[in-house]
């Protein structure tokens, strides 16, 4: 979920069953996080951005607007080329490699670049755009391996394995790009 604010643009909403209170942070791509209690109500969250201006402003880094608008524009282009590209590159390799998946989305979290339900719904970042074609691949590949085994055990990476024998290197590439939208 996420809310307009005149003063500190999107600001996004995380609704957590264990958090017994209002935190606020910020997200890799600058933006301000509020984790809030799963029943909170929306007046209530407004009420404690209001009352916390003066603290979050300090937390939040010096945004110049144009920079801003750079990155809602990066945000947007990379956002309309996963559309056109990922689900297809997602069904061709689920496809090729005898895999099964209910639904697809498209994310944009800060911090990972794919996820798998249990339910069998496989999200990939729009940030994926940013990476070369192997190591798209390989998390796409990697997220379609979740759908056989929920966990990363042995057999897992064995799995993994099978469809991408260079796994352990496009893993470790991987680790020198970020997921978020800077």
């Amino acid at each position: 979920m996420t809310l307009q604010d005149k003063e500190f643009g999107e600001i996004i909403i995380r609704k957590n069953r264990l958090s017994t209170s209002i935190r606020f942070s910020v997200s890799p791509s600058g933006r301000l996080v509020v984790s809030v209690p799963y029943r909170t109500p929306d007046f209530l969250i407004k009420r404690s951005i209001n009352s916390s201006r003066v603290q979050i402003k300090a937390q939040l880094p010096l945004k110049d607007p144009s920079t801003q608008r750079a990155r809602d524009a990066q945000k947007k282009l990379l956002a309309r080329r996963a559309k056109d590209y990922l689900p297809y590159r997602l069904e061709y390799l689920a496809k090729t490699h005898d895999y099964k998946y209910i639904k697809h989305r498209l994310s944009h979290a800060g911090t990972r670049w794919g996820s798998c339900s249990s339910s069998g719904t496989i999200a990939l970042n729009i940030g994926l755009m940013k990476l070369p074609s192997p190591l798209r691949d390989y998390v796409i590949l990697h997220e379609l391996a979740h759908t056989r085994h929920m966990n990363h055990s042995t057999a897992f990476w064995a799995e993994v394995s099978r469809t991408d024998p260079n796994y352990r290197r496009h893993r470790k590439a991987l680790k020198l790009f970020s997921p978020a939208i800077s």
